[in-house]
């Protein structure tokens, strides 16, 4: 009777055969599976791998989800190896990010070109392939064969339209995969990516809540003669998106009243916008125009956040704050309310949006503004409306705006335009106030 050496594997979890060649090429701990489970027909691995999506992995992370669904996969196919590799949009490279049998492969932070190699074309080509020869010629992570796979096969994982990453396993004999295998594979990889989609869009929108809440000032300026308010309201059921508002003063006693709104709904909009922000901050302590600031930020965006577009409009004040110089982009003017007229969109140039490349000429309108007045600064979702004229929700927002304090500006807008409706879109909303002749905070109700 042959005698096997059986003992628990503590990479990837089970019981397995070690037979001597194994061990040869897999030193302790690198999670050989061979003879994890008795064989099995069809019906049941697919049913086993029906169950990868159970609600026991509810509670994992994204990490540590993928290496448990990835441990079953390997245990059901049989195999020795298994990884996910997840794609990378911004590098247009497909990176380990789950590994079972040769951890290194995430450890060493594996990267793989689109089109190259086995990962490459499986990705590139959005199909099943089954590899007999793993070499240099065949496969472009060196790991993989130095550690003596022989066969390898590989699916893409698609999440709809999209190609979200590829989900490969090997083996360190030559029993080829069959067309079973392919099958039961691709029923694994819709499993996999939909629960990684699932995953990385809750991840997602945790940290871009996460990050909004860092950005924007937790405590707006106090300067003398001036009151603000501010709301920020995400969209409905949306990943927060590029949103902003700023207001802040530099060591000469400038102030710069900033709204701005980065194209787009996902972490990477959430992120720009943090870059942009704190770009324009920096720019500004350089002490020139709101619209060279602008231009800067413009310049900033072109060489580093590529295909990012954003509008923004911003503000410098100086003491005693009867003035207003104000830049533009591609943003919706400040509403100007002054005491005994009627509220009014400020005349100013407006300029291109930022992103679009080329050196664009910007310029600055200098507005003067009387004691009472409230100048009230938003982004396009406060007054647009899928089912009318943005002409109207502006109307909307105009005759909203009156010359008072900063928060009942606020609360008029808000009543006024939001009321019970969940917004569509973000919403940021900032107002400026300047005391009346007797210094006064107050003003038309």
């Amino acid at each position: 009777m042959e005698v096997r050496d059986e003992r628990d594997d503590e990479s990837c979890g089970g019981r397995y055969t070690d037979p001597p060649a194994r061990d040869r090429l897999f030193p302790a701990g690198l999670g050989r599976i061979v003879g994890l489970l008795p064989s099995r027909n069809p019906g049941a691995r697919l049913a086993d791998l029906r169950a990868l999506t159970d609600t026991e992995l509810a509670q994992l992370d994204v990490d540590d989800m993928l290496v448990e669904l990835l441990r079953r996969v390997v245990e059901i196919l049989d195999a020795d190896t298994g990884a996910v590799l997840l794609l990378d949009e911004s590098s247009n490279e497909l990176v380990a990010s789950a590994a079972c049998g040769i951890e290194e492969e995430v450890r060493q932070g594996v990267r793989i070109p689109l089109a190259v190699g086995f990962a490459g074309r499986v990705a590139a080509t959005r199909q099943p392939f089954r590899l007999d020869r793993v070499d240099h010629t065949t496969v472009a992570n060196p790991l993989l064969w130095e550690k003596g796979i022989r066969v390898m096969l590989g699916v893409p994982l698609l999440a709809g339209e999209d190609m979200v990453g590829v989900l490969h396993v090997g083996r360190l004999d030559h029993r080829a995969f069959s067309a079973d295998d392919v099958d039961l594979l691709q029923v694994a990889a819709e499993r996999v990516a939909g629960a990684i989609q699932k995953r990385h869009l809750e991840a997602e929108r945790a940290a871009a809540k996460l990050l909004e809440r860092s950005l924007l000032p937790g405590k707006l300026p106090q300067c003398a003669g001036l009151d603000f308010a501010a709301r920020y309201v995400p969209a409905a059921g949306r990943m927060v998106g590029g949103d902003w508002y700023d207001a802040f003063t530099l060591p000469s006693g400038e102030l710069w009243v900033v709204i701005g709104d980065v194209a787009g709904h996902s972490l990477r909009a959430a992120i720009i916008m943090g870059r942009l922000k704190s770009a324009l901050r920096s720019f500004a302590l350089l002490d020139i125009p709101p619209h060279d600031v602008l231009r800067l930020v413009d310049r900033k965006i072109e060489l580093f956040e590529l295909d990012a577009t954003a509008t923004v409009a911003c503000a410098a004040m100086r003491p005693p704050f009867d003035t207003m110089r104000i830049a533009v982009a591609g943003h919706p003017p400040p509403v100007i309310a002054a005491p005994h007229r009627p509220p009014e969109f400020a005349k100013v140039d407006v300029n291109p949006l930022l992103g679009l490349g080329g050196d664009i000429p910007r310029s600055s309108t200098e507005v003067a503004l009387e004691p009472g007045t409230a100048v009230a600064f938003y982004t396009d979702g406060l007054v647009e409306r899928r089912d009318e004229l943005i002409d109207v929700g502006l109307e909307r927002l105009r005759v909203a705006v009156r010359p008072c304090s900063s928060d009942r500006v606020v609360h008029n807008i808000m009543h006024d335009l939001i009321g019970s409706q969940e917004p569509g879109d973000d919403v940021a909303l900032l107002v400026v106030h300047l005391a009346g002749d007797n210094g006064s905070t107050g003003g038309t109700p």
